[in-house]
C-alpha cells in the first residue's frame, strides 16, 4: 500500500513553501522525545507533525536556522536533522537520511499512525515497523470477524480473516475508521479508509 510520498500544505502557514513542495506528505503524528543541541544542551520535544523528511516541534527553545541537532523520538529512535524555519510555537526540521533509512522511518510512521486508529498490538517478535497485529473488524450486518492485519498505509488496510470475508463494496469499520472492501481473495480482503465517517454505535446496528 502506498506510502506518505503526496504534496501537502504548511501546517503552521496554510501555505505550499517551496521546501515542502519537494518534500514528502506531513502527516499529524504526535511523538515526544528529546533533542541534542551541540554536545551538552538537551531538551524535550513534542512533534506537531512529521514525514519521511521531516517534522514540526513543538518547543520553547529555537535553535538556529540551519543549525544542525540529534532528535531522539520515544517511538522512532535517533535521526539527524536541521533547523529549516521558526514559527510560532516551535520550528521545522529537515531530516538527514540515507534512502534505507527514509523507507524505514516511513514504514514506521505508517504504522504509528495506524496504530491507535486500528488498536493494534505491537508484534515483539519483528521489526517494530513493520504493519502486524490483530484486528476486530465490524460488518455491516452488525457481526464481527476477527483478523490478522497484513498490510496498513494512509488510506486503507488489508486483512486476513478468521472466517468468511466480507463481500466487495460492504461498509466495514475498525477501531475508530470507517472502510470499504475493495478487494477480496480467499480469506484476505482490503479496506479503503472513508474519511469524515464515524462508525455506527452497537445500538444503530
Amino acid at each position: 500500500m502506498t506510502r506518505p510520498l503526496a504534496q501537502s500544505q504548511d501546517a503552521e502557514s496554510g501555505r505550499l513553501s517551496r521546501r515542502d513542495r519537494r518534500g514528502f506528505k506531513r502527516v499529524e503524528l504526535k511523538l515526544t522525545g528529546r533533542f541534542l543541541v551541540g554536545d551538552t544542551d538537551d531538551f524535550e520535544l513534542r512533534t506537531a507533525n512529521m514525514s519521511c523528511d521531516g517534522a514540526f516541534i513543538v518547543s520553547k527553545e529555537l535553535p538556529g536556522i540551519d543549525e544542525q541537532i540529534v532528535c531522539y523520538f520515544d517511538d522512532v529512535g535517533r535521526v539527524v536533522a536541521n533547523v529549516v524555519r521558526h514559527s510560532p510555537g516551535g520550528f521545522a526540521v529537515r531530516f538527514h537520511t540515507s534512502p534505507h533509512k527514509r523507507d524505514k522511518l516511513a514504514d514506521r510512521l505508517t504504522w504509528l499512525i495506524n496504530r491507535d486508529r486500528l488498536g493494534l498490538d505491537e508484534e515483539r517478535g519483528s521489526e517494530r515497523y513493520r504493519a502486524s497485529g490483530e484486528a476486530v473488524v465490524n460488518l455491516s450486518d452488525g457481526g464481527q470477524l476477527k483478523c490478522s492485519v497484513t498490510d496498513i498505509s494512509l488510506t486503507g488496510a488489508a486483512f486476513e480473516a478468521n472466517g468468511k470475508p466480507p463481500f466487495v463494496g460492504e461498509k466495514v469499520s475498525v477501531g475508530n475508521l470507517v472502510g470499504e472492501v475493495v478487494r477480496v481473495t480467499g480469506n484476505k480482503f482490503a479496506v479503503r479508509y472513508i474519511h469524515g465517517q464515524k462508525p455506527a454505535s452497537r445500538s444503530d446496528v
